[in-house]
């Protein structure tokens, strides 16, 4: 069965974005071997605009083929006139204010959006990337399977959390650590159970 990786930046003390969304302060610390970590390893979770400027458009996806975001990360695209971010996977975009999809390779989903993953983790093929936002990984956090964190050396104060959800514990074990150069971490986790 696929899983449903919740591929996140965040800050030292737990936010993926300032209290408006905002998260550019994070692509400032994209360098050097942590940005060919993200090239080499990673380059699935990177737009498609991102991978043509970086040379690797025509790298074959080798951990994801489909990827979920929520309305709020879709409209960042959407303000800079890309209406397929991800255009080298397959695209779901989690809204009930949007009714018909400006891109054929995006697919609206609206309703039991877990329903929804459930049947996308039974399909045969890659993973399944989330790439958020707060909102959506908190209606999804009992499907996460997988937390793969890059933790960068910024501490925020306040913003938006990584999951917007009630209080409640889920327990995960960490798999791996990676520490870069510009001192961004990467840890990756798996639900305990």
């Amino acid at each position: 069965m696929r899983k449903l990786s919740y591929f996140i930046a965040a800050s030292i003390d737990g936010f993926i974005g300032a209290p408006g969304g905002e998260a550019d302060f994070f692509t400032e610390l994209v360098a050097d071997d942590y940005l060919d970590y993200l090239k080499e390893e990673c380059a699935d979770t990177l737009p498609t605009p991102v991978r043509r400027a970086l040379g690797v458009h025509d790298v074959p996806n080798s951990r994801y083929d489909t990827v979920i975001q929520g309305r709020a990360s879709y409209d960042l695209a959407l303000k800079a006139d890309i209406t397929s971010p991800y255009a080298h996977l397959r695209e779901f975009v989690v809204s009930s204010s949007i009714q018909e999809s400006p891109d054929p390779n995006v697919r609206i989903l609206s309703g039991d959006v877990a329903a929804a993953v459930r049947e996308l983790k039974k399909e045969e093929g890659l993973d399944i990337y989330l790439c958020g936002g707060a909102h959506l990984a908190g209606q999804l956090i009992d499907e996460v399977d997988e937390l793969v964190i890059k933790t960068y050396p910024l501490v925020l104060g306040s913003g938006m959390p990584m999951f917007a959800a009630p209080f409640r514990v889920s327990a995960f074990s960490l798999d791996s650590v990676r520490s870069f150069g510009n001192d961004v971490v990467v840890r990756q986790y798996s639900r305990k159970g």
